[in-house]
């Protein structure tokens, strides 16, 4: 256990949305939409009051869906890899069927879009875009999914302006208080204390 305070995410966590949203074959507008440097010619397009475009939402959603894919991988090899108590292990495949469930129901979504789901990566391609095989002990594996829930939260909330339809755009904020929940969870366990001032995840 460590006596320190949650750090405030920076843009790793956007940066790492970006990522893969790029390597889940997202249109460079979306990509650039989640950059904060949107192309000229989407500005209207993605606009609040815009009319409902269910492409662009089909988008980040499968972005979104990226990041699921990567949390599922990121638990299930961790769950293996012998290097935490059998504890943590629960608290690691409950988080992991949380992400499953958001998983199945953003490739629903998907599909009534008229787009097609990204498909995961294999445990290699996580195991080295992670980093997994440099973590030593638990306290590592601790750290990488307090990144990874953090980095979500910020995904989610970052992408909610941008959602078209009501639903879509409620459904990320669900989503987002799950991550949240998941990285308060993991920062107790690590021993950080809340920070003093509000908007944590910016």
């Amino acid at each position: 256990m460590t006596d320190q305070t949650i750090s405030k995410p920076d843009a790793t966590g956007r940066r790492s949305f970006i990522r893969t949203a790029a390597a889940g074959g997202l249109s460079l507008a979306a990509v650039s939409l989640l950059s904060g440097e949107p192309v000229a010619a989407q500005r209207g397009r993605y606009g609040r009051g815009a009319p409902a475009d269910a492409q662009g939402d089909a988008d980040l959603l499968n972005a979104a869906l990226g990041l699921e894919h990567e949390g599922i991988a990121a638990y299930t090899i961790a769950a293996g890899s012998g290097l935490l108590e059998p504890a943590v292990v629960e608290v690691g495949v409950l988080f992991r069927g949380h992400h499953r469930q958001h998983r199945d129901e953003l490739a629903r979504v998907i599909r009534t879009l008229g787009g097609t789901p990204v498909e995961p990566k294999t445990d290699a391609e996580y195991v080295e875009a992670l980093g997994l095989g440099a973590l030593r002990n638990q306290t590592d594996v601790l750290n990488l999914a307090l990144r990874l829930e953090r980095g979500a939260t910020s995904a989610y909330l970052g992408i909610m302006p941008s959602l078209q339809d009501g639903d879509h755009d409620h459904l990320a904020a669900r989503i987002a208080v799950d991550e949240a929940a998941h990285f308060a969870a993991l920062a107790g366990a690590l021993g950080q204390s809340m920070p003093e001032t509000g908007f944590i995840f910016g």
